[in-house]
């Protein structure tokens, strides 16, 4: 279900939002106003904000999305002759947008202004030239190929748009969508939403919809999925998902005076990057993360950093907790999890077959916690606290519950031998 919320959310929202209001009468005339500025709008606080949160791959998305738009206003298909340079345009302008969205979903997010970013900049100015080019007689034997019917399976009668750029739809669609099953990346989702309003801005052309309007939405789409993506980079962990740091300070800042602090470490860890590499500790910390969070409730998970979690548990005594955290240890000792190869982790299932080369990697938890029973249990000595009970639970043998105590610093009394306090009044005698 979250899985579904999270796909939904903006990018669903927005294209459904499109498809309901921004074909003609589909508004109000006195919304047409503000409709019209939409493209300005999103590609004005589009650039600003790629360059400022170092995102490249949003600068160069929407300078695809202006470019195609630009090619339809400019090179309507209108003309009945279907050689025309303006159905060429259309073609390659059809068949370049979901490839350029596809390409930009799969680099690694970077500045424009870094080498990378600006080695990716001409890639994408060059294509206007390329299609102007194609669309020349001389290149009508090529141009041909992005028109030519390949699958005679799929019938023209209920789109105007080629074979080939149905295809190339077909398959950005297929991999962005694997992709976002798979990683779960709010910027997989928007590219995927991105190009299903892109499609529909060109399948609208034929039936009097602005495409320009559409386009603006698939700009929206990807400029509010940017800003998703980098609240969820602030408030939850890379590696396994999990809140992070910042979501971690927000908690303690309302805890309250009665809280149990834990802290879970998978003992075999650190030897397992020691011999493997960190990779495969890594994916280990990965696969172990929903098992901590699916026995930890009603407590609250978090990675901070290193290789441990932390669970708050508010309002909460060590004895309430207890059982909880012994759920955590056997959920943790029960995983089946195999080294496939040199760096491949995966866990074992019902329906999963391991193979002859397959190395088991058994893994325990051992879990330190302590609790915070009055004001002068500073956060600070309950952590240590808790750290202190988890390096003990490892030195004897891992996989283990223990509790630690809360030592109060107490101010040491003066040694009456170092001197006293002299009033200044016995200077003067």
């Amino acid at each position: 279900m979250k899985t579904f919320v999270a796909f939904l959310i903006p990018g669903g929202i927005i294209f459904l939002a499109a498809v309901g209001f921004l074909r003609p009468q589909g508004l109000p005339r006195w919304f047409q106003g503000p409709v019209q500025a939409l493209p300005v709008i999103v590609l004005g606080f589009g650039l600003f904000f790629g360059w400022y949160l170092s995102s490249s791959r949003l600068i160069l998305s929407l300078l695809v999305l202006a470019l195609a738009d630009r090619a339809v206003i400019l090179f309507p298909p209108t003309d009945p002759d279907p050689g025309s340079a303006n159905h060429v345009i259309f073609a390659a302008t059809t068949f370049l947008l979901p490839l350029n969205l596809m390409a930009l979903s799969l680099i690694k997010e970077e500045a424009i202004s870094t080498w990378r970013g600006v080695l990716r900049l001409p890639l994408v100015l060059i294509q206007p030239f390329l299609v102007l080019w194609l669309s020349l007689p001389e290149q009508a034997g090529l141009a041909l190929s992005l028109q030519q019917p390949l699958l005679p399976i799929l019938k023209a009668g209920w789109t105007a748009l080629p074979q080939p750029a149905l295809l190339a739809f077909g398959g950005a669609l297929l991999l962005i969508g694997v992709r976002f099953i798979v990683q779960k990346n709010p910027l997989d989702s928007g590219a995927l939403w991105a190009l299903m309003t892109s499609f529909a801005a060109f399948q609208g052309l034929h039936y009097g919809w602005s495409a320009t309007s559409f386009l603006s939405a698939a700009g929206l789409i990807l400029f509010l999925t940017l800003v998703q993506a980098s609240h969820q980079r602030m408030y939850r962990d890379d590696l396994t998902g999990l809140p992070g740091k910042l979501a971690y300070e927000e908690a303690v800042a309302g805890l309250g005076k009665k809280y149990v602090l834990a802290v879970v470490g998978i003992d075999q860890l650190k030897q397992y990057g020691n011999q493997h590499g960190k990779p495969v500790s890594e994916q280990v910390l990965r696969l172990v993360a929903p098992k901590v969070l699916a026995a930890a409730s009603p407590g609250k998970v978090y990675r901070l950093a290193g290789e441990e979690f932390t669970i708050l548990f508010p309002r909460k005594t060590a004895t309430d907790t207890l059982v909880n955290l012994e759920a955590i240890r056997k959920a943790v000792e029960q995983a089946t999890i195999y080294l496939r190869g040199r760096d491949r982790v995966w866990e074992g299932g019902s329906f999963s077959r391991t193979g002859a080369d397959d190395e088991a990697l058994g893994v325990t938890a051992s879990i330190g916690l302590a609790e915070a029973g009055d004001s002068r249990s500073s956060l600070g000595l309950v952590t240590k606290a808790a750290y202190r009970a988890l390096y003990e639970a490892k030195g004897e043998g891992g996989n283990l519950v223990k509790r630690g105590t809360t030592l109060i610093d107490t101010p040491k009394p003066a040694n009456p031998e170092t001197g006293r306090i002299v009033a200044y009044s016995e200077f003067e005698n």
